[in-house]
């Protein structure tokens, strides 16, 4: 039986040519800023994002992590949206390592300026200040929401106002540019800090970056060695990097097609709740009237693999590695399972 896994986009595969890139890396010790290839990737990814500077990272969940260290200190607090994914898919490394809490918008993970004012507040003997605010665009748990560029705007002029720096967990922030035709860097120049990942949307097998001033860099660069994020001979992994910002940007678009070919073939199923028009990029939330968990694994026994973030929303993911025979392969199995 042939697997069609749409859990997630961190599940595609390098492809050859990716992996030819990889195997051709020149590599140095990245601890001492030496590795070629990393230092490639991070001038890319910089110019890609309108900021000064980049800093490559393991992961999305460290580079959220650093973002907060450098930017807030213990006992500070973060403003973010409901659900976000530092708040809520970290293991509460927040709370653990940088010691802050947060202050979370309710919604889809979009929010207004005037709610991040209703929220800001000084810190005081009896209370924390805020420290920092956040954004997540796209917003994972929101569906793959996009958030409204001219929003950001106003968001970014309040924080200027208050003296507050701005985050972009921009994990998916190229299906964000994309489902709006936009540079990615017309999404990412108004924050003082982002960060991206290559193993989604962009098809690498790991690594995110972190991006900002120089200052900031050299500040996360810190905290980075500090949480054990120093790699050594890293260019290989840095490669596969670089060749996903040369190769996999223009391609992201498809992913947006299919997740919304797959809402279409599941719409009006007995028993199932989606919008296809509320599908802005590429991830499909499915409702569904409960026990989530065990549709999923009819699902996996069928060979259709997805996931449940609550008991009664079903997620799926479109990604490079899924085309549109397999997206109405898998719409079928589920119409399948749930009148069975």
């Amino acid at each position: 039986m042939q697997r069609i896994d749409l859990r997630s986009d961190t599940v595609t595969l390098p492809s050859p040519g990716m992996r030819e890139a990889m195997a051709r890396a020149v590599v140095g010790d990245d601890v001492w800023n030496e590795d070629p290839t990393v230092a490639e990737l991070e001038a890319l990814a910089a110019e890609w994002t309108g900021q000064a500077a980049g800093l490559f990272v393991p992961s999305g969940s460290m580079a959220n992590l650093i973002a907060q260290l450098v930017h807030a200190g213990r006992g500070d607090e973060v403003i973010c949206g409901q659900d976000a994914h530092c708040m809520h898919d970290e293991v509460g490394a927040g709370a653990a390592l940088a010691g802050v809490q947060y202050a979370w918008i309710p919604g889809d993970g979009r929010f207004t300026a005037a709610e991040v004012a209703e929220r800001i507040r000084p810190r005081t003997f009896h209370t924390p200040g805020t420290a920092l605010v956040w954004l997540e665009n796209t917003h994972n748990r929101g569906g793959g929401t996009v958030f409204p560029p001219e929003e950001v705007v106003r968001i970014a002029a309040l924080c200027r106002e208050r003296g507050l720096p701005l985050h972009l967990d921009g994990a998916r922030v190229f299906h964000a540019a994309a489902a709006l035709g936009v540079p990615v860097r017309e999404l990412t120049r108004h924050f003082d800090s982002l960060s991206f990942c290559l193993s989604k949307a962009l098809g690498a097998p790991i690594g995110s970056v972190l991006c900002g001033s120089t200052a900031f860099r050299t500040a996360a660069h810190r905290f980075r060695k500090m949480l054990g994020g120093g790699m050594r001979q890293v260019g290989i992994v840095a490669a596969a990097g670089v060749y996903a910002l040369r190769h996999n940007v223009e391609r992201i678009v498809q992913d947006h097609v299919h997740a919304r070919r797959l809402a279409a073939a599941l719409a009006g199923a007995p028993g199932l709740t989606v919008d296809p028009a509320a599908v802005e990029t590429n991830i499909v939330m499915l409702g569904v009237p409960g026990d989530a968990p065990g549709l999923v694994e009819r699902l996996a026994a069928r060979g259709v693999l997805a996931w449940a973030p609550d008991d009664r929303r079903i997620r799926f993911v479109t990604h490079l590695d899924v085309d549109a025979a397999a997206v109405d392969r898998a719409a079928a199995v589920v119409r399948e399972v749930v009148a069975g």
